[in-house]
């Protein structure tokens, strides 16, 4: 290969990998901006999935307002933790209602995520803070949704919320259908942080 052609190939490498570099950051910011719903039922049987859609739903129910007056993540965190126990029981009070006895655990986490598309977001694979509903064994099919800002209450506009902590080129990004590769590989390289960060 002559000389010319190797540098023309390493300048289009390296401008690659710099685009790369700044879509992950910006990747970055959105991951750290956003509290997520995940709610995993107790197996994949069709009764326990359907428990699970329910106390989702009770779940919503209780947590609206829970975020009025929060500015940013830290602030929506605070809220949430506040209300782990309040929040906890409601879920378990829907569990017993509907003639279940699995237990119920909530707990406020960092929690790996693949790339995934809620409505018309699409958020970059990575490790999200997120609000986590376990039923019983926790070994089925999950659900899981933005809770900060609150998209996954009925009502909410597909991006209503994401404006206040997402700045611009962010919101781009997420509202955007032009990123699949870009976010694939993102999502490649955050499943390999991800195996990296259990096994050490």
């Amino acid at each position: 290969m002559k000389r010319f052609e190797l540098s023309l190939l390493l300048a289009m490498l390296f401008c690659v990998l710099l685009s790369f570099i700044s879509f992950e950051r910006e990747c970055l910011d959105i991951r750290a901006n956003i509290l997520r719903l995940h709610v995993l039922a107790n197996s994949d049987s069709a009764e326990d999935q359907q428990l699970k859609l329910a106390v989702r739903d009770r779940i919503l129910t209780e947590s609206v307002g829970i975020f009025s007056g929060c500015a940013d993540i830290n602030d929506a965190a605070a809220a949430a933790e506040a209300r782990l126990e309040d929040i906890r029981r409601a879920a378990q009070d829907e569990v017993y209602a509907r003639g279940y006895d699995y237990p119920v655990s909530v707990e406020l986490d960092d929690q790996y995520f693949p790339t995934r598309t809620y409505e018309q977001v699409t958020l970059p694979a990575g490790v999200y803070k997120a609000f986590r509903v376990k039923i019983g064994s926790a070994q089925g099919r999950n659900w899981w949704c933005v809770m900060f800002p609150m998209l996954c209450v009925p009502g909410a506009s597909d991006t209503e919320g994401l404006d206040m902590v997402l700045q611009q080129q962010q919101l781009d990004i997420v509202e955007s259908s032009g990123y699949e590769v870009r976010f694939k590989c993102v999502e490649l390289f955050e499943q390999l942080a991800n195996e990296m960060r259990r096994q050490h």
